[in-house]
């Protein structure tokens, strides 16, 4: 059974600041201890302020690997692109902008391939199996769903890989799966907005059915930090 902190911030500022300064210490203590330090990432509209924030942060990004959490199988330069997104927030300018970037390749003949190639470059960075990430970033969808594993979708079944495909709102995606997820030796949530407060409820609810709500597939051995914003946690008791 998972166990959470929940840490509320007043508003979305307060959050984005947060979070940067918690992913800075989390690579900052990683690097301390090792040569690099290996971080996946949350797409979407939530975290993007959080790097912004967090590129400017003056750490040993030269030892920092970022790959993302899921992406959807679109081109690089397309406006739904989380690498994209990445491009141009964290490592647009700054000291962010010289961190080891590892994207998604969404520029093969198929998304098969694109899953085998991503899988490789997981192991090869992390060099254990499963591969064990120092930090995973992950978003709440207000239905429940964590990186690209959706309620009643093959992926959230996957357990003897580290990727695989997800399906999510029409567009193909490869994201990472709950076995490697929660083999992370850091787990934090981001969650913002009166739209998500019942999926927190469903989430932090020690009763709720992964099937149901697939964030709960992510069950690492630390303690989750669940960061979220008042209008988020309004309707908690």
């Amino acid at each position: 059974m998972s166990r959470y902190q929940l840490v509320q911030l007043a508003d979305r500022a307060a959050l984005a600041q947060r979070a940067s300064e918690t992913i800075a210490q989390v690579i900052d203590l990683s690097l301390a201890q090792r040569d690099r330090a290996q971080i996946a990432l949350s797409g979407g509209s939530t975290p993007e302020a959080t790097y912004h924030h967090l590129g400017r942060e003056h750490l040993a990004w030269d030892r920092v690997d970022l790959l993302m959490g899921d992406e959807r199988w679109v081109p690089a330069d397309d406006e739904l692109s989380n690498a994209r997104m990445v491009r141009g927030s964290l490592m647009v300018e700054g000291p962010g902008a010289s961190a080891c970037f590892h994207p998604v390749p969404t520029d093969l003949p198929s998304v098969e391939e694109g899953v085998i190639a991503f899988a490789n470059t997981l192991e090869r960075l992390c060099d254990s199996s499963p591969p064990v990430l120092d930090l995973v970033l992950l978003g709440l969808g207000d239905d429940g769903h964590t990186a690209s594993l959706f309620p009643g979708t093959a992926a959230t079944e996957v357990r003897d890989r580290w990727v695989t495909i997800g399906e999510g709102k029409g567009i193909p995606r490869i994201t990472l799966t709950a076995p490697v997820l929660s083999a992370a030796r850091q787990v934090v949530f981001l969650v913002a907005g009166e739209g998500k407060q019942q999926a927190l409820g469903r989430l932090l609810d020690s009763g709720e059915d992964s099937a149901r709500t697939p964030a709960k597939l992510v069950q690492p051995s630390s303690e989750i930090v669940i960061l979220a914003d008042a209008a988020a946690c309004a309707a908690l008791r």
